[in-house]
């Protein structure tokens, strides 16, 4: 499979993980080097495991994955999304008695991983099919992830420093909206 192919797979599966990362560096403001990494590192990682996964998942696992994937990604997003929307409407002195909790830490590092990832699996599926190996074309998979993780971070704590609380709304709308558009396409809507 030539570069120039592989690479726009890897753009398109890593447009998920950079509205997230968006989002996210909405919420965040500033985020420090650590926050960087653990976004970039985390999301590269899923998103190399996962057309691994499929490959050597064969059909059993994509069929299973396929199944259930727009609903674990729609119930995820939108439970970020709508905690985001949530607490955006709170008033200043009521956010300053809840504590931050940080989307690059945790289980919510976690699930926001899987979430933008399950399609990967399918892309490491098309390749076994087509019978071309899967190393290269997912290391690329997770590298361009990795730079349009960061980037998306970079682009949405200078939004939020802007926009303040309306950042933090959009940022909470992107991930809902994210997750509708998963389940859509997955119901053969687009």
């Amino acid at each position: 499979m030539e570069f120039v192919t592989v690479f726009f797979i890897a753009l398109s599966l890593a447009a998920d993980a950079f509205s997230v990362c968006v989002a996210s560096g909405v919420k965040i403001k500033s985020p420090n080097p650590r926050q960087y990494f653990r976004f970039s590192f985390h999301f590269g990682l899923f998103q190399f495991l996962m057309p691994v996964i499929g490959y050597y998942g064969g059909v059993v696992i994509a069929d299973i994955i396929s199944a259930y994937d727009h609903w674990i990604a729609l119930v995820v997003l939108s439970s970020i999304g709508g905690k985001m929307l949530w607490e955006s409407f709170k008033h200043d002195d009521e956010k300053e008695e809840t504590t931050f909790k940080d989307p690059s830490k945790g289980l919510s590092l976690v699930m926001l991983s899987v979430a933008t990832s399950i399609d990967a699996a399918a892309v490491g599926f098309s390749l076994a099919a087509l019978n071309i190996s899967v190393l290269l074309p997912a290391v690329i998979i997770g590298i361009v992830c990795v730079a349009c993780s960061a980037i998306g971070l970079f682009i949405g704590s200078r939004i939020g420093a802007v926009m303040g609380t309306w950042a933090e709304r959009f940022g909470g709308v992107i991930l809902i909206g994210i997750g509708v558009k998963i389940l859509l396409e997955h119901l053969g809507v687009f």
